[in-house]
């Protein structure tokens, strides 16, 4: 096997996943939740598949991670987390 250096330019959100590791607790957890939402737009073909990332980010801009003491907390921010990111790709409809 060999590894290339990924292509950051191309798949910029490996560095993201990259980044929301170092954030605040919970902060995965909103990324997971805005992700599942977006890919679910693109292959419903509401969104491109360049605007994954676009809702992603718009929805770790939008929603910030709290105290997390448990799964209610985790439950809270993907709730929330799916709203904003339903919202956004909702903008993008293609």
């Amino acid at each position: 096997m060999t590894f290339a250096v990924p292509d950051n330019q191309r798949f910029p959100g490996l560095p993201l996943a990259w980044q929301v590791l170092e954030a605040p607790p919970g902060t995965p957890a909103i990324l997971n939740a805005a992700n599942e939402v977006a890919v679910a737009a693109f292959l419903e073909k509401r969104i491109r598949f360049d605007q994954i990332h676009v809702v992603n980010c718009g929805t770790l801009e939008a929603v910030h991670a709290s105290e997390v003491h448990g799964i209610g907390d985790l439950l809270a921010l993907d709730a929330q987390a799916r709203a904003v990111a339903m919202a956004l790709a909702k903008k993008m409809t293609i």
